[in-house]
């Protein structure tokens, strides 16, 4: 069964390399230059993984992490390049970042980030800024993958001050 994402075919079953594999030879019938290096720098990070010696294959969590690595050190290098005035490049990496999401689950909300975070506060009986390290411990667990993790630090942060 196959379904178009971003003018890929996205085939249900298939693991994070296997999409990725698909998709390059996508982007290569198709010249999409950008597409095609940014997804050559996930299959990097997932090439990487393979050879790290981890000895086991890669798992759901593994493709998250590695996909959320990639994210990351595009969000940071749009953030140097805004700083430095460079919106050509800024707007290159958002471009590659937007890619990457497209392989990432969905996010949520704000709204429903600060909900989640407030239930996770009266869980574990939270009242002060002191109490900040055990509802991102929780936090972090129960979001994972499911916000960035900027957004629940701040809103955390919000909800104990």
């Amino acid at each position: 069964m196959h379904k178009v994402v971003d003018g890929c075919a996205v085939i249900w079953g298939m693991n994070l390399t296997e999409q990725i594999n698909a998709d390059i030879k996508e982007a290569m019938k198709s010249r999409d230059a950008l597409r095609l290096e940014t997804l050559r720098s996930i299959r990097a990070g997932i090439l990487e993984f393979e050879k790290s010696g981890a000895g086991r294959d890669l798992t759901p969590d593994d493709e998250f992490k590695i996909l959320n690595s990639a994210a990351k050190k595009r969000r940071d290098a749009i953030d140097l390049y805004v700083q430095n005035g460079r919106t050509d490049a800024a707007a290159k990496e958002q471009a590659e970042l937007d890619i990457i999401k497209s392989y990432l689950p969905e996010q949520m909300s704000n709204d429903d980030v600060r909900a989640a975070i407030a239930a996770i506060i009266s869980e574990v009986g939270a009242t002060a800024p002191s109490d900040f390290g055990k509802v991102m411990g929780a936090a972090m667990k129960s979001l994972k993958g499911k916000a960035d993790g900027a957004v629940i630090q701040s809103i955390a942060k919000e909800l104990l001050g």
